[in-house]
């Protein structure tokens, strides 16, 4: 009898002990969760199977609070999308963007010229209307008091320049050209030359390219669009191997 109860008290003590399973059950959930968050922290992932996981984890945990609880895609995108972007882009390009903004701007150039910028460099986009007439590649009075400040932007900067012309789809021949080849690479060809020997820029800093009618920025499905698409770009080289010194090499 005394084993028979003893063996009745083990079972009791067994038993008594058997909600601790759900404490180990509240901690495997809680290490899965920080599981979870981590690799949402360290890779670019769904949007919509990251909700789904948070929702199927909030009900194991019957309940508990999702960790997106507040915060729609939409916020979660941005928030992801301005990371991204602070990872590639150097503040030192942002800082020289900032500073060709506020040349165009204190010397009220912002209606014939517009900025923006990539990991790449700055471009400072300038409609054909203000450079050249239609179909030529020679510099208006209008073009050549634009590029002389854009000159003396330049001067600013130690960057190479890189000049690209753009044109519509718009057939083009002519006696001086015989498609938008021609003509996109005839006129950055104009913008470098003057660049170099009425602004003085360091011919070694420059180089042209013609786009003609295949990069277009917006599509040329309207004459409003296609205006937008005959244009030259001046881009600001952006390298950020530039002033890395060889020590140690």
């Amino acid at each position: 009898m005394a084993r028979k109860r003893r063996k009745k008290e083990d079972t009791s003590s067994s038993g008594g002990g058997g909600g601790g399973w759900i404490t180990t059950f509240s901690d495997l959930m809680s290490l899965l969760l920080t599981f979870f968050i981590l690799l949402y922290s360290m890779s670019s992932v769904s949007l919509e199977k990251f909700q789904e996981a948070s929702q199927s984890i909030q009900s194991a945990l019957n309940g508990g609070a999702s960790v997106i609880e507040g915060s729609t895609v939409e916020d979660i995108e941005t928030e992801i999308e301005t990371e991204t972007i602070e990872e590639i882009i150097d503040p030192e390009l942002i800082e020289m963007y900032n500073e060709v903004v506020a040349f165009l701007e204190g010397n009220e150039m912002t209606a014939q010229a517009s900025v923006e910028y990539d990991k790449d460099g700055i471009y400072v986009n300038i409609q054909e209307s203000i450079l050249f007439g239609s179909g030529s590649a020679i510099i208006a009075d209008s073009g050549k008091n634009t590029l002389n400040n854009l000159g003396e932007l330049i001067q600013q900067f130690e960057n190479d320049v890189v000049i690209e012309g753009y044109t519509d789809n718009v057939p083009m021949y002519n006696a001086d050209f015989s498609s938008n080849w021609e003509l996109s690479t005839g006129r950055a060809l104009s913008v470098l030359r003057y660049l170099s020997e009425e602004r003085n820029i360091i011919p070694t800093r420059l180089s042209a390219k013609g786009y003609g009618e295949y990069h277009p920025s917006v599509p040329n499905d309207s004459e409003e669009n296609r205006a937008k698409n005959r244009r030259v770009n001046i881009v600001i080289v952006y390298d950020q191997q530039e002033g890395v010194g060889t020590d140690g090499i």
